[in-house]
């Protein structure tokens, strides 16, 4: 029996290379997947496996060494952020040319930000390269794409994990993979109820924690919590409660939990490690849920033996 998989890859910045290893965990226990939907850098890894390029890519990225990355980010001095992806796309459509979305060969689904109508946006058609690039787009850090009437920005705003944008044919096991895991083995089985919170950006928690090192104070007193520090708390409280509640809401069949501890967000010099982490975790959640189906199959069968 084909065990069809509809996939939905959360933001996460670099540790989104784990989503690499789920993938490449699927495939080799059997899964076939027919759909994929992701945001930011979720949804540039479910780009490249739609166009069938994931192995050129993952190659690509495990060869690059720290200063290779940031020479693929350049400097500018826009207004709408301080680094461009430009170049780093430029370089990706040398390599591999772009295409529509419509001819991909499975349903995508790439989940950007339009700041000036304060919306999601969806992407299911158009150039799959655009879509990325909106996707990935972190306001005052990563440039946004403009057009028209709309500055598009990273998806993971208002909808980190876009379950609901996901399409599913009959039968399809649903798959998500959540980047903001906590590391305690316990607390991935809780899941927490109800946030007043809206979405926010992945990356401020890396920003706070730059600027908390700058401003420690010089004691090196580490049970010291500066407004910065709590800061750096609550966003992480409120990204984890963002996804959790998405994830109480839909169900997935299968979650791989990956820590939120595991890299910062432009550590995709962590490439290799990140990759095999996602491999870890893929296997993992899908032993618990094919342990789970077969304690059910074994409570049906008892269930129908005794009447």
């Amino acid at each position: 029996m084909e065990k069809s998989v509809a996939l939905v890859l959360s933001s996460g910045g670099a540790r989104g290379l784990a989503h690499i290893g789920v993938i490449q965990e699927l495939e080799k226990q059997g899964f076939c997947i027919t759909s994929v939907a992701g945001t930011s850098i979720g949804s540039w890894i479910g780009g490249m496996y739609a166009m069938g390029q994931l192995d050129y890519f993952t190659e690509s990225v495990c060869s690059l060494n720290r200063m290779e990355i940031l020479s693929l980010m350049n400097f500018t001095l826009n207004t709408h952020g301080v680094l461009s992806a430009e170049r780093a796309f430029r370089k990706m459509e040398r390599e591999i040319p772009d295409v529509l979305i419509e001819d991909l060969s499975i349903p995508y689904v790439a989940m950007a930000t339009d700041l000036v109508n304060k919306k999601e946006v969806a992407f299911t058609s158009g150039s799959l390269y655009k879509a990325i690039r909106a996707s990935i787009a972190i306001p005052a850090i990563i440039t946004s794409v403009q057009e028209h009437d709309r500055v598009l920005v990273d998806g993971g705003i208002l909808n980190p994990l876009p379950i609901k944008q996901v399409y599913r044919n009959p039968g399809d096991i649903l798959v998500a993979v959540n980047l903001y895991g906590p590391d305690d083995e316990r607390e991935k089985q809780k899941s927490l109820n109800g946030s007043i919170f809206n979405g926010t950006l992945h990356n401020i928690q890396d920003k706070a924690s730059m600027i908390e090192k700058i401003t420690k104070p010089s004691d090196g007193n580490r049970q010291s919590l500066n407004y910065i520090s709590i800061f750096k708390e609550m966003v992480g409280l409120v990204l984890q409660s963002n996804v959790e509640n998405a994830l109480d809401m839909y169900q997935p069949d299968i979650t791989i939990h990956i820590s939120k501890d595991s890299a910062k967000s432009f550590d995709f010099h962590k490439a290799e490690e990140l990759i095999e982490k996602g491999r870890i975790e893929a296997r993992k959640s899908i032993a618990l849920y094919e342990e789970s189906g077969i304690l059910h199959q074994n409570f049906a069968f008892h269930h129908r033996s005794d009447n």
